[in-house]
C-alpha cells in the first residue's frame, strides 16, 4: 500500500493524528498517519490513475495529489477519474459533470459546506467551473440517494470539495504548492500557506492555471484555451482542541474558449464569504455543535467577440455578448448526538438565490444596459440521519428531510425582438413540500474481510433554473416549463460488497431506480436559426454500476482494474434515456521502489449505440451512436525528498483521435457547419510534468 500524505503541521509539543488517502493501483481508502512533531510526512512517490469507494457508496481522496490524465483545471475534470463519473466537456475546461448518466442539480455540489451556483441559461458555467480542485484539502462523494444532511435533491449523488481546518500547537507556518507545464501552453501553479499557533491561524490559497488550444489525434486544432485564477484566504480562532470559528474569503475570475457553443466565456467571476463554527465534545449525549452561514456571486459574461470572431451569418452574424450573474445565500445548523449504540445528526438548513441577466448587441454594449431579474428560489429544510450499531458487524443508517421548496418568475416577456410575447407566468411564484429518505444496511462477514451493504433511497427534486427558465417550451398544454414542470422523484436500490485482503482489494455497487417525473429536453432543429427546447416529465428506469479490483503481485508489482455501466429507458416513450455513457473500463499496472514509482494506465470504452436523437438535458443531446475507442497513458514520479516530488506523463501515447460520447457538439459549435453535429475530438498526445513542494 502507499499512502498519499495531507500536508505537513509543524507542531514541536505533541504528536497528531492525521488521516491520509491510501491508494492501491486507484483503490483509495481512509487510513491513519501518525508524524511526529516537527518532522515533515514524506510525499508518496505515486500518480493516481482512478479512485474507488472507501466505504459503502462513498469515496473519500486528496484532490492535491497528481494524477493522470493531466491534473485537473476544473471539478468536472478530477470527478472523472472516479469510477461512474463521466463529464460533458466544452472543450478544454468547465466540463459539466455526470454521474451514472445523471445530470445538473441531481448532483448536490458543494464547496466547504456551501452551494457555488453558475449563472449562465446553458451551463457554460456549471457548479464546477468555479472550482480548482488543487486547492482543497478533501474530495467526498456519496454515490446516491443515500444522505439527507447536506442539502436538498440529491438523487444521483453528493459531492463535497473541503478545506481542512488548521491545528498549530504552537507557532509556526508551512508552504505548500505544486508547479505543472505540458503540452499545449499548459501552465499551472498553485500555493497553499498558512501560519498561526495554539489559538488561532491565518491561512492563503491561490492558484492560477491557463492552457492554449489543444490539437486532437489527427492534428487539428480545437478551440479550448483558457486562462483563470482563484485566491481564498481563511482567519481561524481555536481556543482550545475542540472549538472552532471560521471566517473565509475568495474571490476569481478567468475566460474560456469553448468549441461546442456559439460563444465564449469571458468572465467567470467569483465571489465567495463564510463563516462556520464547530464546538465538538460538549457532554456525554450531545457530541458535536456546527453552524455556518455562507454567500456565492457568479457574474459570468458570454461573448462571440472576445475570444472568437463574429461568424457573420445567421443568428451570431455581429458582435454581442450576454451578462448573467447569481447570488446564493445559505446556512446550515447541525448537531451530532450520541448514546448506547447510536450516533444522530440533526439539523436544519435554507438557501436562497436570486438570478438575473443583461444583453447588448456591439463589443462592451451590455455593460452600460440595466440589468433585468427574471427569477429567485428558496429552499428551507429539516433533516436526520441516525447510526444504529446493532452489533460487532451490523450498522443499519436511515436518514429524513423535509424541504418546502418555491421559485418565482419575474420575467415580463418571453422570447426576444420580433417574437417577444408576454409571459403567462409573470409574477407567479410556486411551491411544493418534498420528503426525502433512505435506509441503508451493513454487515461484516465474520470469516472474511468483506463487507455487504444495500440500501433503498428516495429523493425529490425541484426543479432548477436551467428546467424552469431555459426551455423555449414547456410540456403540452402547459404555459411555459415554469408552468407545467413537476418535481423529480426518484427511487432507488443501491448495493454492493467491499473486500480487503492481505494482496487482494476489490469491491463493487451497483443501482436499480425508478424515477417518476423525470425532467427531459427535446430538441426540434430551426435551421440557421438554431433549435427549439422543450422539457417535459416521462417515467424512466436506471441501473448500471461499478467495481474495481487490486492485486499486489510482488513487493514492487501491483495491477488494477475499474469497470463502470449505467442504463436508462424512458419508459412513458418506451425508448432510450438519452446522454448515457458507455461502458467505460481501465486497467493499470504499477511499479514501485523506494522514491520512484511507474505505471500504464489503459483506458477503453465501448462503443454507445443507445441514443435517443434529438432528446437530452440543457447541455447535452443525442445526436448520433459513438465509436468506441482505447487510450494508453504511462507516468512516472520520483521523490526527490521529503519536500518535494516530480511526477511526469504522457496521455493519449498512441496519439489517438477519438471524442468521447457525451461531447457530442450540436451547430451552434465553433467552427462547426450549421445542420451537421460533430463531435467535440479530445487532445492527442499530451505531455506534462508536476512539481510538489512542501515546507
Amino acid at each position: 500500500m502507499s499512502s498519499i500524505s495531507f500536508r505537513r503541521r509543524k507542531c514541536s509539543a505533541c504528536l497528531r493524528s492525521l488521516r491520509a488517502i491510501t491508494a492501491i493501483g486507484g483503490v483509495a481508502s481512509l487510513a491513519p498517519v501518525v508524524a511526529a512533531s516537527g518532522q515533515a510526512l514524506q510525499m508518496e512517490p505515486s500518480v493516481i490513475t482512478a479512485v474507488a469507494q472507501s466505504s459503502p457508496l462513498t469515496v473519500v481522496t486528496d484532490p492535491k495529489q497528481a494524477r493522470q490524465p493531466i491534473p485537473a483545471s476544473d471539478g468536472a475534470d478530477y470527478l472523472k477519474t472516479i469510477p461512474g463519473f463521466s463529464a460533458i466537456r466544452n472543450g478544454g475546461t468547465n466540463g459539466d459533470p455526470v454521474l451514472r448518466g445523471m445530470f445538473g442539480s441531481r448532483l448536490n455540489i458543494l464547496t466547504n459546506g456551501g452551494v457555488m451556483l453558475g449563472a449562465c441559461p446553458g451551463r457554460m458555467d456549471a457548479p464546477t467551473s468555479y472550482i480548482s480542485p488543487e486547492t482543497f484539502d478533501r474530495l467526498t462523494v456519496v454515490k446516491g440517494p443515500e444522505t439527507v444532511i447536506w442539502g436538498p435533491g440529491a438523487s444521483a449523488g453528493t459531492i463535497r470539495f473541503d478545506r481542512e481546518p488548521e491545528r498549530f500547537g504552537e507557532l509556526g507556518s508551512r508552504i505548500d504548492g505544486s508547479v505543472v507545464g505540458g503540452s499545449n501552453g499548459r501552465f499551472d501553479r498553485v500555493l497553499d500557506a498558512a501560519a498561526g499557533g495554539p489559538q488561532g491561524y491565518l491561512r492563503f490559497v491561490g492558484n492560477r492555471s491557463q492552457s492554449d488550444d489543444y490539437q486532437d489525434g489527427d492534428g487539428d486544432t480545437v478551440p479550448s484555451r483558457w486562462n483563470k485564477w482563484n485566491g481564498d484566504v481563511a482567519t481561524g480562532w481555536t481556543p482550545d482542541a475542540d472549538t472552532l470559528v471560521e471566517l473565509t474569503a475568495g474571490k476569481g475570475d478567468g475566460e474560456a474558449r469553448y468549441a461546442g457553443r456559439g460563444m465564449d466565456g469571458s468572465q467567470f467571476k467569483r465571489e465567495s464569504l463564510g463563516l462556520r463554527f464547530e464546538r465538538s465534545n460538549l457532554g456525554e449525549l450531545l457530541d458535536k455543535l456546527e453552524a455556518q452561514v455562507y454567500y456565492n456571486y457568479a457574474d459570468h459574461v458570454m461573448d462571440n467577440y472576445s475570444l472568437r470572431t463574429p461568424s457573420g451569418m445567421g443568428m451570431m452574424a455581429g458582435p454581442m455578448a450576454s451578462n448573467v450573474d447569481r447570488r446564493t445565500l445559505g446556512g446550515r445548523l447541525a448537531a451530532t448526538w450520541r448514546w448506547d449504540d447510536f450516533k444522530l445528526v440533526s439539523g436544519v438548513d435554507a438557501q436562497t438565490n436570486e438570478h438575473r441577466k443583461r444583453s447588448g448587441m456591439g463589443i462592451g454594449t451590455y455593460d452600460e444596459q440595466p440589468w433585468n431579474k427574471d427569477a429567485d428560489f428558496h429552499n428551507y429544510g429539516a433533516f436526520g440521519e441516525l447510526t444504529w450499531y446493532a452489533a460487532e458487524r451490523d450498522r443499519l443508517i436511515g436518514g429524513a428531510r423535509l424541504d418546502r421548496a418555491s421559485a418565482r418568475d419575474y420575467r415580463q416577456t418571453l422570447g426576444s425582438g420580433m417574437s417577444a410575447r408576454p409571459n403567462p407566468t409573470a409574477d407567479d411564484t410556486r411551491s411544493d413540500t418534498l420528503p426525502s429518505g433512505f435506509l441503508r444496511y451493513e454487515h461484516d462477514l465474520a470469516d472474511s474481510a468483506t463487507t455487504l451493504y444495500a440500501g433503498l433511497g428516495h429523493a425529490q427534486r425541484f426543479p432548477d433554473y436551467w428546467e424552469l427558465f431555459s426551455p423555449n417550451l414547456g410540456p403540452a398544454g402547459s404555459a411555459n416549463a415554469f408552468d407545467g414542470i413537476e418535481p423529480e422523484k426518484t427511487t432507488q436500490l443501491d448495493f454492493g460488497t467491499q473486500y480487503e485482503g492481505e494482496k487482494l482489494k476489490a469491491w463493487a455497487s451497483g443501482y436499480v431506480g425508478e424515477i417518476n417525473d423525470y425532467i427531459l429536453f427535446r430538441y426540434t432543429s430551426n435551421g440557421m436559426m438554431g433549435s427549439t427546447s422543450q422539457a417535459r416529465n416521462v417515467d424512466a428506469r436506471i441501473m448500471g454500476g461499478e467495481l474495481g479490483a487490486s492485486y499486489q503481485l510482488t513487493d514492487n508489482w501491483k495491477t488494477d482494474a475499474t469497470l463502470a455501466y449505467a442504463w436508462g429507458k424512458n419508459t412513458t416513450d418506451d425508448r432510450v434515456l438519452p446522454q448515457m455513457p458507455p461502458l467505460d473500463a481501465r486497467f493499470g499496472l504499477t511499479y514501485e521502489e523506494g522514491d520512484w514509482s511507474a505505471s500504464g494506465l489503459w483506458r477503453v470504452v465501448a462503443h454507445q449505440g443507445r441514443v435517443a436523437e434529438g432528446e437530452g438535458n440543457v447541455v447535452g443531446q443525442d445526436f448520433d451512436e459513438s465509436a468506441g475507442f482505447g487510450v494508453l497513458s504511462l507516468n512516472a514520479a520520483y521523490r526527490l525528498s521529503r519536500h518535494f516530488k516530480v511526477s511526469a506523463g504522457i496521455d493519449n501515447l498512441l496519439d489517438k483521435d477519438y471524442a468521447e460520447h457525451l461531447n457530442l457538439a450540436g451547430n451552434a459549435g465553433f467552427g462547426f457547419p450549421a445542420n451537421d453535429p460533430q463531435s467535440i475530438r479530445e487532445p492527442g498526445r499530451t505531455l506534462w510534468t508536476k512539481v510538489d513542494f512542501s515546507f
